[in-house]
This record gives structure tokens, sequence and C-alpha cells, in this order.
């Protein structure tokens, strides 16, 4: 019997919250909510006494699930591997289908996002391409093209 209703959102915790909010909305996402969390409820929930962090959530405008991003401020968050593969285990990266994949690599180039790897072409079906974000968080980003 199956237990999850919806899929709701992804956490990232990342070091430059303004930094890591202006990536997200460049590629479409829009500001839901800002807010600072702390307390007994977030420090039972998350299993670190006495934290404190800020979190933005971003969604599309027509809705559906959404990215929540952390940043503490205690305690001092700690650094992953910033140059993370697809090999090393964890979240991988998060996935959006897009419009014109090569307008949207132009922009995030100019703003500082390099690619991963390169564009490829699965058929004559996708554009796919991974982009490295803030933090080292890894954006796939895809086309349909036929």
């Amino acid at each position: 019997m199956p237990h999850v209703k919806r899929f709701d959102h992804v956490g990232i915790t990342v070091a430059d919250l303004d930094q890591a909010t202006a990536f997200f909305v460049a590629l479409g996402l829009e500001v839901e909510g800002r807010m600072p969390m702390e307390g007994e409820f977030v420090d039972t929930v998350i299993g670190i006494p006495d934290s404190r962090s800020e979190i933005v959530m971003l969604r599309l405008a027509g809705g559906g699930p959404g990215v929540e991003l952390s940043s503490f401020t205690r305690p001092d968050h700690q650094p992953g591997s910033p140059a993370a593969m697809s090999t090393e285990l964890g979240l991988r990266n998060v996935a959006f289908e897009v419009d014109d994949l090569h307008a949207t690599v132009d922009q995030l180039a100019a703003d500082g996002y390099g690619l991963v790897g390169g564009i490829g072409r699965y058929e004559k079906l996708w554009l796919m391409a991974y982009v490295r974000g803030p933090d080292g968080i890894i954006v796939s980003l895809a086309e349909r093209i036929g």
C-alpha cells in the first residue's frame, strides 16, 4: 500500500542563500516565501540542538514540487564537495525541463555557472546538460526536441 500522497519539495543546504535564490529565480522559479527557522520543533526534526537557519521556498508559477534552500547560521554549515560528480552517493542533481537549452546554458554561463560536461542529444527526443550552480549544486536541464 503506497504511503506517499504527493511529492512536495527537495531541500538543499547552501552557504549563500541570496546567491542560490538568484540562481533558481534566473531559471524561472519564483520565491514562494522566506523565513527564519529555529526552535524546539526544528531541532527535533533535524536532530541538531539549538539550530538556526533561514529558508527560501521556490516553485514554478503554476505550482507543483518546489526547491527549499536552507542556510544555517547555527551551527556552521559543513561544506560538501563542490566538485562532486554523478558517481558520488547522495542527491546528485535537480532536474528541470526548459524551452531553449542553449539559451539557458548561455544565460547561466554569463552568470558564471558552467557545464559539468557537454550538451548531449538523446536520439531525436531530448537535449540535456548538467550545469554546476552555487555550492556545487548540479542542475540537470533538458529540452524536448522531438
